[in-house]
């Protein structure tokens, strides 16, 4: 093996990009975490605490109720597994990184889609049969809405971004490896072997398996982080639009009842302003306005250009910085 001194600053180099598949050590446990064996163990006990935490809900509440906090139970033991076992949340954790330092760039691509969805979605806003719909909603139910959007959405992109990963090289030439590893700590063992690439032409940097599968959680991550901050702009745009334009008489009109106050009335403040079916149409056409985001984003072939190329700049670099760690590790195994 070699020695871990000498490999630690270009696998730190690594994780703190979001690749820790790329590294030996945290592919192998990973691999290990992904035995189907321990698999079946896992889905078995997220079934289990998903139906007694559903049944324990279901009683005292409702069915739908139920349903909600079952899959959410579910998806939270998937979840806490994932994170653990699958290091999920050195992926999230850059694209959430990455996400906040490129608020200048994330700012205008969101401004092409958002004036046209809130002029498509405000229409639905004051439409009575959405407030009906909306309104008349079990909090279960809703949860479950949401969460169907959400895995629309997910599955979605998961048969579209790997289409984003084809310019990704296959191979790399002696100035590519250069580029790709200057600055970094695999910067001397990229020169130390760019000869013998230059040599032979262009070596080869496919990836395949959990380190492919590393490059698209990436793009998947760091679309879902832009996905859900526009979700929650448009929740809180319609929150402020409801309370400052939607009458509470005309709202409770289309309900068919009295509103559910969020708050109470506070002497001029007009507490049926705020209210439960005004927090739940926001919800609903939050989400739903998730999923169009999602089908836009991958879609529109400016924004694909303007967002996917910076990220896949950088899944390039790090696809060719790996021959440079594998050499590292060849030679110093040898």
């Amino acid at each position: 093996m070699p020695p871990r001194d000498s490999l630690s600053p270009a696998e730190h180099w690594f994780v703190a990009h979001g690749l820790p598949y790329f590294v030996d050590s945290y592919r192998a446990g990973v691999a290990a975490g992904l035995r189907r064996a321990r698999i079946a163990v896992v889905v078995l006990v997220a079934v289990v605490v998903g139906a007694v935490v559903g049944v324990v809900t279901a009683i005292p509440l409702s069915a739908a109720a139920g349903v909600g906090a079952a899959l959410s139970a579910a998806g939270l033991v998937l979840a806490v597994y994932a994170v653990v076992t699958l290091r999920a949340w050195l992926i999230v954790g850059w694209a959430i990184r990455r996400t906040f330092r490129s608020l200048g760039l994330l700012l205008p691509l969101v401004t092409r889609a958002l004036p046209l969805l809130l002029l498509f979605i405000t229409f639905l806003f004051i439409n009575a049969e959405v407030w009906q719909v909306s309104a008349a909603l079990d909090g279960g139910v809703l949860w479950v809405t949401v969460m169907l959007f959400a895995g629309v959405a997910v599955g979605f992109l998961l048969t579209r971004l790997p289409e984003e990963l084809d310019s990704v090289d296959d191979e790399v030439d002696s100035r590519e490896l250069l580029d790709a590893c200057r600055g970094t700590p695999l910067e001397t063992a990229a020169e130390a072997i760019a000869g013998r690439v230059e040599r032979v032409g262009r070596v080869d940097a496919e990836v395949s398996g959990l380190q492919k599968a590393n490059l698209v959680l990436v793009l998947l991550v760091s679309q879902a982080v832009q996905v859900l901050l526009l979700a929650l702009s448009v929740f809180a745009f319609f929150i402020v639009f409801g309370v400052v334009a939607m009458d509470p008489g005309v709202v409770a009109s289309w309900t068919g009842g009295p509103l559910d106050p969020v708050v109470s009335s506070m002497g001029a403040w007009d507490g049926d302003r705020l209210s439960r079916e005004l927090v739940q149409v926001s919800v609903f056409l939050a989400a739903f306005s998730g999923l169009y985001f999602t089908v836009y984003a991958v879609t529109d072939d400016v924004y694909r250009k303007q967002f996917f190329s910076s990220v896949i700049r950088e899944l390039e670099r790090a696809v060719s910085a790996r021959v440079a760690y594998r050499s590292m590790r060849t030679h110093d195994a040898d």
